[in-house]
């Protein structure tokens, strides 16, 4: 007898745990990976209110369906093989009590789904506008109330909304930052719109939600939320045109940068580099992150970015240039000094 009693113990401990080690393992996933499930903002909270309701409903049909499955398995299974167990026609009244009973929980689903879509939809009228476009395989952000354009890096004041144009320059991508709430589909030819809020300063990860391509999954983004104060000194900043460089090493990387393919894909203000193919680069040395949010922005990232950009991102549009080390230098040199 103990030891059935003890077995019994043994197999409660082994199904607890198989229960809870799925449990720690996704936990350990969403310390890496942004979620839903910790939301910064108003609507990400609605987002997620909404989601853990119909999760407890659809959790509460998932145990009673399968508590019943298991007891007509238990209670009526086959004791004597030659034995013809009665046909049943069925229970009307069964049958139109769980017809009921589902309509009326998919009733009460669509309504708080309803209300919770209207509740987030139209942003609020003094919503700071920021225009995004999608690009294989990068993010343009443009602020036309302040007069800058950046890029793969939202910077937004804490509490502030910010409406979302969204749109994009080739195929369909897809604007998406978990922990801000709502995703939308960034179309050729057509504007959406999206906003967001932010009610802790910090910094959020994104990443394109459409598949778009080779590298897709490279397309990662961040929006990094600050103070007023720390937003008002970003925006003077990022309206002054670009710093001449100072050192020799970055005059020789701003000869460079003229002088090759870079001058003819992006601008950099100030300068007669004046390209729309790829990223702005007027102060690229004060984001934190280069190739869309896949690299750390380092010079020595920088450097291995600049020697072969299609190693790093499989399809990218910018090319190898065979650039030489010297010339790599010199244009880490100039590409940094834009702060």
């Amino acid at each position: 007898m103990a030891r059935t009693r003890g077995a019994a113990r043994g197999w409660a401990w082994w199904g607890a745990a198989r229960l809870l080690i799925p449990g720690v393992w996704l936990t350990g996933c969403a310390a890496q990976s942004p979620s839903i499930l910790a939301p910064v903002s108003p609507k990400g909270r609605a987002e997620a209110d909404l989601f853990g309701f119909i999760f407890l409903i659809t959790a509460g049909v998932f145990v009673l369906v399968e508590t019943l499955l298991l007891y007509a398995v238990l209670r009526f299974r086959a004791r004597d093989p030659h034995r013809v167990p009665p046909q049943i026609h069925g229970n009307n009244a069964l049958e139109i009590s769980w017809t009921t009973a589902t309509a009326l929980g998919l009733a009460v689903i669509f309504a708080m789904t309803w209300r919770t879509m209207v509740a987030t939809s139209a942003p609020p009228a003094d919503a700071m506008p920021v225009k995004v476009t999608g690009h294989q395989w990068w993010w343009e952000f443009e602020y036309p109330t302040l007069g800058i354009t950046t890029a793969n890096e939202l910077v937004i004041p804490v509490g502030r909304p910010v409406r979302l144009t969204v749109t994009s320059a080739d195929v369909i991508h897809s604007f998406w930052v978990p922990q801000l709430g709502g995703k939308m589909d960034a179309i050729p030819g057509r504007e959406n719109t999206l906003w967001i809020q932010a009610d802790v300063e910090g910094v959020y990860h994104g990443q394109c939600a459409e598949l778009c391509g080779a590298s897709h999954a490279n397309m990662r983004l961040r929006v990094r939320v600050m103070s007023d104060a720390d937003f008002q000194r970003w925006v003077e900043a990022q309206r002054a045109p670009a710093a001449q460089p100072v050192e020799p090493l970055a005059q020789q990387g701003y000869q460079v940068f003229m002088s090759k393919a870079c001058v003819g894909c992006h601008t950099i203000n100030g300068t007669p580099a004046q390209g729309k193919v790829g990223p702005n680069l007027t102060h690229v040395g004060s984001r934190t992150t280069i190739a869309a949010g896949l690299l750390e922005n380092t010079p020595e990232n920088l450097a291995r970015w600049l020697d072969n950009p299609p190693a790093i991102k499989p399809g990218s549009l910018m090319p190898r240039l065979g650039l030489t080390p010297e010339e790599i230098q010199a244009l880490v040199a100039y590409l940094s000094s834009l702060k």
